[in-house]
């Protein structure tokens, strides 16, 4: 029995890594899960996912294959609530940081898919960084940079880059060096050409964006971990997401997971009950008109608890 980092996986097929060998050569088998059950990801919509480290045996009759014993417990998990299944769904385990992508066009910036991951990443204590992709076709809108400069007064990162010219690539790399990031964001925002621009010559499918509806295509098929080498780093490149509802808490608890909400959480004038919407003395609604939360940053909140209700 050895342990092995789980890269990729499909269909209950999971590629893992084992460790180097005593050449610096690290194998990659094609395992299943023994029985098919797994203690402790029973309640989860997929077993496992690129960042899992788990034990395994290989299989002596079929070379480069091998069969998952156990998973090793988690340091972090960032997930999604996936609605066929009724149940979260992991997309990446034992990461250090989630780099959220956006566009200020092509496809439109959308601050409430925004909001949605800043939000998974503080329910799983996972730090977060806003990477503003394609900033070369920035043409000076007053409102995006409103609401980045909003992200970045209520403690959030935020960076501009451009994997077309290089601008703002260096700076990136020096966030994600030595650090196991995950990288997330909505068809069409470049995941796939920032890789590409962080990993010369790597081998990785691009696409265009669907003009009908300005939104991207599906690039990446399945989440897969990358090697970063020049930054000593590891990348789990995820499929674009159209939307995310967030997991790990209820419509109730949105409030302790949104930064600049927290503060007031329980201080209404109807305490936990108050639904932030018509109730007079809601602190929430004073914030809003004070300037304290920003309009469109309430619209999600009250938006994604009724997703959750």
């Amino acid at each position: 029995m050895t342990r092995g980092l789980v890269i990729r996986g499909s269909r209950n097929i999971f590629t893992v890594r084992l460790p180097p060998d005593g050449t610096g050569a690290a194998a990659e088998l094609e395992c299943r899960i023994k029985g098919k059950v797994l203690k402790g990801v029973e309640s989860f919509y997929n077993p496992l996912a690129p960042g899992d480290m788990v034990s395994l045996e290989a299989d002596g009759d079929h070379p480069g294959t091998g069969r998952i014993l156990a998973l090793e417990e988690r340091r972090t998990v960032f997930t999604r609530f996936n609605q066929k299944g009724r149940a979260p769904q992991i997309l990446a385990a034992n990461v250090d940081q989630i780099l959220c992508v956006t566009t200020p066009a092509s496809p439109p910036f959308r601050p409430r898919f925004l909001d949605r991951v800043l939000l998974q990443g503080d329910i799983a204590n996972i730090p977060s960084i806003i990477i503003c992709n394609k900033w070369d076709l920035f043409q000076g809108d007053p409102d995006i940079q409103e609401r980045l400069e909003d992200y970045r007064r209520i403690g959030y990162r935020t960076l501009q880059v451009s994997a077309l010219t290089g601008e703002g690539m260096d700076e990136l790399g020096a966030l994600i060096a030595g650090r196991f990031s995950v990288l997330t964001g909505q068809s069409g925002v470049g995941k796939s050409s920032i890789i590409k621009a962080l990993v010369p010559g790597l081998r990785i499918r691009t696409g265009a964006l669907n003009e009908k509806y300005d939104r991207g295509n599906h690039t990446t098929t399945m989440a897969s971990i990358l090697d970063i080498p020049r930054w000593s780093a590891r990348i789990i490149d995820t499929p674009g997401l159209r939307r995310l509802v967030p997991s790990g808490a209820g419509p109730e608890e949105i409030i302790l997971h949104m930064r600049e909400f927290a503060p007031l959480a329980g201080k209404c004038t109807y305490g936990l009950s108050c639904s932030h919407r018509i109730e007079p003395g809601c602190k929430i609604m004073e914030a809003v008109a004070a300037g304290v939360i920003h309009e469109d940053r309430y619209e999600s909140f009250l938006r994604i608890q009724d997703e959750l209700l």
